[in-house]
């Protein structure tokens, strides 16, 4: 008998996950273990003092919901304390630059770390384990430690672009976070090196023994906050207090009569409607997948989508975001027009073209009574801070935020960034048909529209959908990968577009999922992350 499937991009994560399954555990006891082994194994991608998002379906229960544990800005936050300090945005609109990277590196880049309580609320909701007793494998890989994989060599190794600083920085500034990261000559582990945390492994064992609130009301929360305000950070104890996931209704939408639910604001998948609203004017299938008028059409898609995201969308505790419009089908009518007709849509940024990095990572899992868990969690970018004998990384959230005042993205205490992160259910004939999330930052909706149309327009499996080249435009520069056919980049350029073709075969979001046809599971890893998608 199949228990279920998990996808992830951590081989050691998805195994956890695995074992939970053939423990008797259900969909949501087999991702937050693979979570828990993931933030231990993925350090940069994610991690306990991170963020992220959980969509759930349980069709016995009655249970379709979002747990949505966005980080939120430190109360201390002041809304025009960084504006003197601004330099330049990231080409793909994912993050600022700031004179001394005071919201990329260090103290001050940490938003309120959510992960941690949301991993425990989730399995007290929707589980039927308790976290203490999934910790174990995450406390193995800390104390006897993990291998390098190429994924986490390559990012460590990774110099993001001009104007930003290198990863080896990040992970060695700081003697708290150098101590773990760095050998005793001061390099970096190689891929096939083993890194051993002891520090984490006894922190784990802290929470499994005493319990998550340990980190947020007791002597974890003490460190923590002792540490924040030695060191100039914004966090505090009350912040800790209310790092609290909020519950919310799946934000809904249709692509061809297919029924698409996905997160709300201050996540990405208000953007995944309205690109599949606008799309759906096009018969895409006919144009051929990624033939030129097909990459252009869903290219000009995920530029207007790009750009009332940065106009409109932001934490509608603090922005009123006009979400029954840009979701709705006659809103998309005349964006499709403007298409057709051949217009182009300019991303307007401020100066600079520094790119981020997308730190983040996914797991999806489905059992065998249907309950669907798909998860996407992150740091953020990390802010390679590390709290002495902690040993875990804090996220590095406050990067997003826009330094000007007034705007959608601007900082106000209390207030989540805007996350493209969208976990995602496609259902077909009433049933769930492609459970689906991805990291990749601003990349993250653009990777798993392209997989959705993959599997729905295409008939793609979903190894072959997440494996099939992607392209992506955030900007007004068009990225391809490197197996996007010449030919093809030499016809959009005499379309007029300004195209680049990026050196890696897999890019633009590093998408997992989980297809089911007639009660049969078939699983896609993103190959650009290492992953993998078994069936137990």
């Amino acid at each position: 008998m199949t228990h279920g499937m998990v996808s992830a991009a951590q081989p050691e994560a998805v195994e956890a996950g695995l074992e939970a399954l053939k423990a008797g555990g259900n969909a949501v006891d087999a991702a937050i273990a693979t979570a828990l082994v993931q933030t231990v194994v993925d350090p940069q991608m994610c991690g306990i003092a991170g963020f992220g998002s959980l969509h759930v379906y349980d069709p016995k229960r009655g249970i379709h919901e979002c747990l949505d544990f966005h980080g939120r800005a430190p109360l201390a936050t002041k809304p025009d304390m960084w504006e003197h300090l601004l330099i330049g945005e990231s080409e793909d609109g994912f993050g600022f630059q700031l004179e001394g990277k005071v919201n990329e590196i260090g103290y001050g880049a940490i938003t309120s770390p959510m992960t941690l309580r949301a991993l425990d609320e989730a399995l007290r909701r929707y589980g039927s384990r308790k976290l203490g007793d999934l910790l174990a494998p995450a406390i193995h890989y800390a104390e006897q430690g993990f291998m390098v994989r190429p994924h986490v060599a390559a990012y460590w190794a990774q110099v993001p672009t001009e104007g930003r600083a290198p990863h080896a920085e990040m992970l060695t500034t700081l003697p708290a976070t150098r101590k773990i990261y760095a050998k005793p000559d001061g390099t970096l582990r190689k891929m096939g090196e083993v890194l051993k945390n002891a520090d984490m492994g006894a922190t784990l064992r802290r929470i499994r023994d005493h319990g998550v609130e340990d980190f947020y009301a007791g002597d974890i929360a003490r460190r923590i906050a002792a540490d924040m305000k030695a060191n100039g950070g914004l966090i505090s104890q009350a912040d800790l207090a209310d790092a609290k996931p909020e519950t919310n209704p799946p934000l809904w939408g249709t692509y061809r009569g297919l029924p698409i639910a996905t997160n709300r604001p201050p996540g990405g998948g208000l953007m995944l409607i309205e690109m599949l609203n606008i799309l759906e004017h096009f018969d895409l299938k006919a144009m051929g997948h990624n033939s030129p008028g097909y990459i252009a059409t869903v290219a000009e898609a995920m530029k207007i989508a790009t750009v009332d995201k940065d106009a409109k969308v932001g934490d509608p505790r603090f922005v009123t975001v006009p979400l029954d419009e840009l979701t709705s089908k006659a809103y998309a009518e005349p964006l499709a027009a403007r298409i057709k007709r051949g217009e182009k849509t300019g991303v307007p940024r401020l100066k600079g073209k520094q790119k981020e990095s997308a730190d983040t990572t996914h797991v999806v899992a489905v059992d065998e009574n249907g309950v669907i868990a798909t998860m996407t969690h992150s740091l953020g970018t990390p802010s390679g801070v590390v709290t002495e004998g902690l040993g875990f990384m804090y996220n590095g959230a406050m990067a997003v935020f826009d330094p000007r005042p007034g705007r959608p993205g601007s900082l106000a205490p209390g207030k989540s960034r805007f996350s493209s992160l969208a976990p995602s259910i496609v259902f077909k004939d009433d049933k769930p048909f492609l459970a689906i999330g991805a990291p990749g930052g601003t990349y993250i909706a653009m990777g798993i529209l392209q997989v959705m149309l993959n599997v729905i327009e295409f008939g793609m499996s979903a190894a072959e959908a997440v494996a099939a080249p992607r392209f992506n435009a955030t900007s007004d520069t068009l990225d391809i990968t490197n197996r996007i056919l010449r030919s093809t980049e030499t016809e959009l350029k005499s379309r007029g577009y300004d195209v680049r073709r990026w050196p890696m075969n897999f890019h633009f979001a590093g998408v997992h999922a989980i297809r089911i046809v007639d009660g049969r599971l078939d699983g896609g890893a993103d190959p650009g992350r290492d992953g993998m998608a078994m069936a137990v």
